[in-house]
């Protein structure tokens, strides 16, 4: 596999029998609500306990899809997962009832996670690249508290942030995303397994226990007194939720934060996400950010990952400009990115991709995943 921490790894998988397969070939459901557009004061609460009206739209193809998405999910990723004797990551506590889930490169578990504990309910966001991990993460929250997890944000679809998914939905959270990652979620991760996945892949990734909840811009999560925003930003994919927590000053910043580490450019738009960076230091300027990789990442941590996307885009313009194509681009800039980025981790394995995917899209030729709205799907 090759996203954003697999780094190319091979992740073991049991065969699959025959009849977990075909259970597979399950309906799901998905829940569209209505969300608010807006992102100041007169923002509409989404869910809790305050007596708000929600106006839920609903569209439910089999009342008995998600047992089925979930069972499903059980059993095949189940069969290649294991549980580590300690976790498979760190947990920091960031703020009261904060807390972020912070992994090693190359780990089982793939990536940053965390969870947010309010007066009845615990909202947790990203679940991991597998079951074993995420099973690990639930286990830490009851040793924190016993309130119920009723939340789950997938801050994009990657596999590395949502394979966990399966483990809090049959613990009966309801999962919720930006509206663009149900359409990609078991169509767009396989290309992480190469250009031709094998079975117990595709059968891996259908297996993804996909939203109840979809939002287009922005929703409100109450859990009692606490309230958490979930706000769409443009960057690293074309489905990237940012959660904020405003009482604590903590941001999860999914991966359109990187911590000291090269990006995943597969699918981004580095003009979007520089922007989308811009954004978040304006409106957070001291905030403690828990980034997709890396570790927890201060605002200048911030700062210094949106200047490399700049220094990136700069020196293959100027590449681009001189007439270099190619591997041309490749010898003239990586020089520079290893100089000044040469300790970040992940440098070896993006540090070319991350060239050669940026003149892609400089010249209008880098191809992204589109919503199904807009691909007339």
């Amino acid at each position: 596999m090759d996203f954003g921490s697999g780094l190319g790894r091979a992740v073991p998988l049991a065969v699959l029998a025959g009849k977990a397969q075909s259970a597979c070939d399950s309906t799901r459901y998905q829940l569209s609500f209505a969300e608010t557009n807006v992102r100041s004061a007169d923002r509409i609460p989404f869910i809790g306990n305050f007596g708000a009206s929600v106006n839920l739209s609903v569209n439910i193809s089999r009342m008995k899809s998600r047992l089925v998405a979930i069972l499903c999910s059980w059993i095949l990723l189940s069969s290649f997962s294991f549980a580590a004797d300690n976790p498979d990551f760190t947990v920091k506590k960031l703020a009261e009832g904060v807390y972020a889930a912070v992994s090693g490169d190359g780990s089982k578990a793939g990536s940053n996670a965390g969870f947010i504990i309010g007066n009845n309910a615990v909202l947790v966001v990203d679940t991991f690249e597998d079951v074993a991990p995420a099973k690990e993460l639930l286990a830490e929250i009851r040793k924190v508290t016993n309130l119920p997890v009723k939340f789950v944000v997938n801050t994009h679809y990657h596999l590395d942030h949502t394979g966990g998914n399966a483990v809090f939905a049959q613990a009966g959270a309801t999962i919720v995303a930006q509206r663009n990652l149900p359409g990609w979620l078991h169509t767009e991760n396989l290309k992480f397994f190469g250009p031709n996945p094998k079975p117990e892949a595709k059968a891996r990734v259908e297996a993804l226990v996909p939203p109840d909840l979809v939002y287009t811009k922005a929703v409100d999560i109450y859990l009692g007194s606490r309230v958490v925003h979930v706000r769409y930003m443009l960057g690293h994919t074309g489905g990237d939720s940012v959660v904020e927590i405003p009482d604590a000053n903590v941001v999860f910043g999914g991966d359109l934060v990187w911590q000291k580490h090269l990006p995943n450019l597969i699918d981004a738009t580095t003009d979007a996400w520089i922007k989308s960076l811009d954004t978040l230091l304006q409106e957070h300027p001291t905030a403690t950010f828990v980034s997709g990789h890396g570790d927890v990442a201060t605002p200048q941590d911030v700062r210094d990952f949106h200047d490399y996307l700049i220094f990136l885009r700069d020196a293959v313009a100027k590449a681009q400009a001189e007439g270099k194509s190619g591997q041309q681009v490749v010898d003239a800039v990586l020089p520079q990115l290893q100089e000044k980025y040469g300790s970040w981790g992940f440098f070896k394995a993006f540090s070319t991709r991350n060239i050669l995917q940026t003149a892609a899209e400089l010249k209008g030729e880098k191809k992204v995943p589109v919503p199904a709205e807009q691909s007339g799907n």
